[in-house]
Order: structure tokens, then C-alpha cells, then sequence
């Protein structure tokens, strides 16, 4: 599987469908063509040191590698972003939770939002003022 380099390329998963798992958060654009997947990797600060860093990239790198391999579609961006969780969860907990998260971004829903919180569909205009 190919690997997203370019900022633009993450942005734009940024901005398409997206799950959150207590292990990971997973980013999935369809870019329209045929080309084969690619995936790209992510973690911030906020998870811990440079150390911490790397070990949650090793192992969502091992993960991809066993469930988007095998269930990635063709024409697709990946990004998977790394939490704390990344670093404590069980292995198989970690594969659940992005077997879980493919399903959600190709399921036939396409909502990716909250499921309790309806999207707004006006600018608060009968929200009482006070």
C-alpha cells in the first residue's frame, strides 16, 4: 500500500468521512479513481514524548497492515491517527477498533457525525436570547 507524503493529501482526508474508536481515529477520502489505497499515519504531542509518538505510529502501522490490507478499497486515502489509547490498548482491542471504524466509513449511512447530536440545519435563529 502506498503511503500519503503531502500535507494536501491529509487535508483533504481530513475533510471527508471520519471515525473515532477509543484506540484510533480513522480518516477516509475516496479520491475517484482505481489506483490502489494509500495510507497515511498521525500522531500529535498531546499523546506523549517522541518515544510514545513512535511506538503508537509502529503500531498502527502493524495494524493497517494486517486489517487495511486485506479490507482497504481501491480508490481510497486512509489516515489513521493515533490517541493514548493507541499506546494501551489490548492488540486485538486495537484491530476491533479499526476492523470497526473501516465498516463505519464505507457503511451505507455515510453520516459520520454523532448519532444523538442532529446536524443544524438553521443559524440558532430560535434559540432564545438572554
Amino acid at each position: 500500500m502506498d503511503r500519503l507524503r503531502k500535507r494536501r493529501d491529509f487535508l483533504a482526508a481530513a475533510r471527508a468521512r471520519k471515525r473515532a474508536e477509543q484506540g484510533l481515529v480513522l480518516q477516509a477520502r475516496e479520491r475517484g479513481d482505481d489506483a490502489p489505497p494509500r495510507i497515511g499515519f498521525t500522531v500529535t504531542r498531546k499523546v506523549g514524548c517522541a518515544v510514545e509518538r513512535n511506538r503508537a505510529k509502529r503500531r498502527l502501522r502493524a495494524a493497517a497492515a494486517e486489517v487495511l490490507s486485506l479490507a482497504a478499497k481501491d480508490g481510497y486515502d486512509y489516515v489513521l491517527i493515533g490517541r493514548q489509547a493507541t499506546l494501551t490498548r489490548s492488540w486485538p482491542d486495537l484491530l476491533t477498533d479499526l476492523s470497526r471504524a473501516l465498516a463505519a466509513v464505507h457503511g451505507k449511512g455515510e453520516r459520520t457525525g454523532h448519532p444523538s447530536r442532529p446536524k443544524r440545519s438553521d443559524s440558532g435563529k430560535d434559540r432564545p436570547h438572554g
